[in-house]
């Protein structure tokens, strides 16, 4: 009898812990891999097996309540809300998008919820008020709003949403290039474990919180890793880059315990980045020192 009791209370922890799920459906900087006109190494074989990088993007599953979300409306969301969907299962449905910036990558694949595609019928995204603002005031985007393929819900930093009883969403202000909106990431709350989801920022020190202080607090992270190094930007003043390098995170990082880099999965690859590819010295090194690399495809448990 005690037997069957844990196999049963096992599985049930089993199922409970697979309620809700995040699915990365791109990696990529906003222009992709391999990059428009790019004919350096960097893309010279992703062109010749045609096998191309998505833009940034994650998928939100709750499994108990059969519904899921996007993060990012990219040029790739054809595709990526095709996959979501099918890893979301036949009878879930879509409930809409947040959005993090305005910035090409990160919100016109919005244009594919208009006439001239889906038709969308009041889709809801997620935004805060200067990128709902920029929605609203300027064509074409404006025109999904006048004709109701979405719904605008304007949030707030810091702010929690609540949308189902085991999912809560919390956008995070963070400094970058602020030309059309502010730039937010996302602490992503499921039943069990959360996630920190930050494509772009400037630079760790110009945040006010300090990035460990968010790794503690939750289970994976997911942070910008535009750039491995400055010698992908030849003739650049590095210091001016607006992002954080993947070697000056890992110098910041090292004094984290391994647990603590466990959580660590970097993201938002330009198309110059060595970590695009798996077996590259840089993902070796990477992932040598405790952290990980998002892969398309990759699924978390929360």
């Amino acid at each position: 009898m005690k037997k069957i009791t844990l196999y049963v209370l096992l599985f049930s922890a089993s199922l409970f812990a697979q309620e809700v799920s995040i699915v990365v459906l791109g990696t990529a900087q906003d222009a992709g891999a391999p990059q428009i006109a790019c004919k350096k190494e960097c893309c010279n074989d992703l062109w010749k097996t045609q096998k191309a990088e998505a833009v940034v993007a994650l998928g939100l599953i709750d499994h108990k309540e059969n519904i899921h979300y996007m993060f990012e409306a990219t040029p790739n969301i054809t595709q990526q809300l095709n996959y979501l969907e099918d890893q979301a299962g036949p009878n879930s449905s879509f409930k809409g998008v947040f959005l993090t910036h305005a910035h090409i990558g990160h919100y016109s694949g919005l244009m594919y919820f208009g006439k001239e595609a889906l038709g969308g019928k009041s889709i809801p995204i997620y935004a805060l008020p200067k990128m709902s603002q920029f929605i609203q005031e300027n064509g074409p985007w404006e025109q999904l709003v006048s004709s109701e393929n979405i719904q605008l819900n304007t949030i707030y930093a810091d702010r929690v949403v609540q949308h189902t009883a085991q999912i809560k969403v919390t956008p995070l202000v963070v400094p970058h290039r602020d030309e059309y909106s502010e730039t937010v990431g996302y602490l992503i709350q499921g039943p069990n474990k959360s996630a920190l989801f930050i494509p772009d920022i400037d630079k760790w020190e110009r945040w006010k919180t300090p990035i460990e202080t968010m790794i503690a607090k939750v289970d994976y992270a997911f942070l910008d890793a535009t750039f491995f190094d400055g010698n992908e930007l030849p003739g650049r003043n590095i210091n001016a880059v607006p992002h954080p390098f993947v070697k000056k995170s890992m110098q910041r990082f090292e004094a984290l315990s391994d647990k603590e880099k466990n959580k660590v999965y970097f993201i938002h690859f330009n198309h110059t980045n060595p970590l695009l590819k798996n077996d590259s010295a840089a993902s070796l090194l990477v992932r040598k020192k405790g952290y990980h690399i998002a892969r398309t495809g990759m699924k978390i448990n929360l």
